[in-house]
């Protein structure tokens, strides 16, 4: 597989259109499919700007202007024909992306890789009932996904691991630093691991123990300090690995592990909030500082992968 292949990419939305910009940015031709053709401009404007702001950060080697001509926006399916990747950023549903994968075996090669952009769903359960199960796989990437170097791609049980190192390779010249699962887990990595931090997180709100506010700010000051710079295991490895043991052995009996959804999730999400997307969440928002928080965030995304990149794996241990 070499770098510069043609991509396919399936859904334009804020995650599919963050994808494609990406995905351009490393110097491929992308074509993209969308359900409806009306779409299209509104797409190709977002992911222009999302080129825009790569350039302004010194992360293209050509312009914004000259790399958006490398996309083709259509609703006709065949035009996928010859790709040797696709990824998909259809919605989370396994009735729609098992529709989607019959469509696309209908015109794409026996040996195309697909890539499902799913956050939990296993990939074998993706698999059932393809005609090549073996060159499905999950390709999982983080928001914003044109800065963020996180990637993880998994297998499912009828996996092709040599299609999965292939991809894994392809992310690389992507900018990505990606991890290979090469089991299948619902929710991957990132996702187990957030998610029991936020089971604990919302054991320690809905108790009494702190507030909302408390637990962010103990989280962005501890956690969000290291994590960047070391996972779970390389951060034992710097501060000492005895002690962890010893926290263990006290604190792993009383860790919350309820398998109930958390009661102030279910209140919020009835009453309709969305988080800074209409103003209403675990804090409040008008629309100019939900609009100042999502810019910051951005402006954080690009601080941090460039921080990332100035001390990754590779130039300390080259």
């Amino acid at each position: 597989m070499i770098n510069k292949i043609k991509i396919g990419t399936v859904g334009l939305g804020l995650m599919g259109s963050s994808i494609a910009t990406c995905i351009l940015a490393a110097g491929h031709e992308v074509t993209s499919l969308v359900k409806d053709i009306t779409e299209a401009g509104t797409a190709r404007e977002r992911i222009l700007n999302f080129l825009k702001e790569l350039e302004a950060e010194g992360f293209l080697q050509e312009g914004a202007d000259v790399i958006i001509q490398k996309i083709t926006i259509t609703d006709q399916l065949d035009l996928l024909a010859g790709h040797e990747v696709i990824i998909e950023t259809i919605t989370e549903s396994v009735d729609e992306k098992q529709k989607l994968y019959r469509e696309l075996e209908k015109v794409v090669s026996p040996a195309a890789i697909i890539g499902s952009n799913t956050s939990a769903i296993p990939v074998s359960i993706l698999q059932e009932g393809l005609r090549h199960p073996e060159r499905l796989l999950g390709i999982h990437w983080a928001e914003p996904a044109h800065i963020t170097r996180f990637m993880e791609v998994i297998c499912g049980k009828s996996s092709d691991i040599k299609n999965a190192e292939a991809i894994v390779k392809l992310a690389e010249s992507w900018g990505k630093e990606p991890s290979l699962l090469k089991k299948d887990i619902r929710g991957f990595i990132t996702n187990r691991i957030m998610y029991a931090m936020l089971r604990e997180a919302f054991n320690l709100v809905e108790n009494g123990y702190a507030t909302v506010e408390d637990v962010d700010r103990s989280l962005r000051n501890d956690l969000g300090y290291w994590i960047t710079f070391a996972g779970p295991f390389r951060f034992m490895d710097l501060t000492g690995i005895p002690a962890y043991l010893t926290v263990m052995k006290d604190l792993f009996p009383e860790l919350d592990n309820s398998t109930h959804t958390p009661e102030i999730m279910e209140k919020l999400v009835a009453e309709g909030a969305k988080g800074v997307g209409n103003g209403k969440g675990f804090y409040p928002y008008t629309k100019e500082t939900a609009a100042k928080w999502e810019e910051s965030f951005i402006e954080f995304s690009y601080d941090i992968r460039k921080l990332a990149e100035k001390y990754n794996t590779k130039s300390i241990e080259s």
